[in-house]
């Protein structure tokens, strides 16, 4: 969103399907599913309006942008993509301000298969490679897990160079402590599905940037 001053503002909290994709240095009308409901969605509700920016511990990234919650009159924008299953849930520490009331709406949303929700059937790790830069769900279970000092890495796969990795950094290892949770012996071997952009680095990976993130199926 570009306000009124010029200033650009990211919606906290959420994660939407891209229009764009960037391919050999350049950038291509290449919409994703889903990708241009949640702009002409967002654009009906916000444009030419007057909104009110509530902002959390950190008020800028690190591309200078404003982070913060839009709100229009009543309506919490934010929410109401995630509430449309236009958006999914993506909150990064230390800015957790209305998480749980985001993961009750994506609740909503995924129960109803509202938006995105009636799409994204879960594909297996094997499968991560062929949708990078994508919103997916990925259902399989973890091999392996290893910490280094600043992330850890669980395996999906023999190769980890190959094969699909959660990988959740250092910034977030509180949130996993808070609950408990030794991140290796806790999800080592267990079958968990995450949904989030998938990414390449040493093949595909989802970052899990909270618990909430991960959801456990089976032991």
């Amino acid at each position: 969103m570009i306000l009124e001053n010029g200033e650009h503002l990211r919606y906290l909290g959420i994660d939407t399907p891209e229009i764009r994709k960037k391919v050999a240095g350049k950038w291509i009308f290449m919409p994703q599913p889903f990708s241009l409901q949640a702009k002409e969605f967002n654009k009906n509700l916000v444009e030419k309006k007057f909104v009110r920016v509530e902002f959390d511990v950190e008020k800028r990234d690190r591309y200078n942008r404003l982070l913060g919650y839009v709100f229009v009159d009543k309506t919490f924008v934010n929410e109401r993509l995630v509430k449309e299953g236009l958006a999914i849930v993506s909150f990064k520490p230390p800015n957790l301000k209305y998480l749980k009331r985001f993961l009750k709406a994506q609740e909503e949303a995924r129960f109803n298969k509202k938006g995105l929700w009636a799409y994204l059937k879960p594909i297996s790790p094997a499968q991560a490679q062929n949708f990078i830069g994508e919103i997916r769900t990925v259902k399989g279970r973890v091999l392996d897990c290893y910490c280094l000092k600043d992330a850890c890495f669980l395996n999906f796969g023999t190769d980890y160079k190959k094969d699909f990795t959660i990988t959740i950094f250092k910034r977030s290892f509180p949130e996993f402590q808070k609950r408990g949770i030794d991140i290796c012996p806790y999800y080592k071997n267990k079958e968990v599905e995450i949904t989030g952009r998938l990414r390449e680095y040493n093949g595909p990976e989802i970052i899990a940037n909270l618990p909430q993130d991960i959801k456990v199926i089976s032991e």
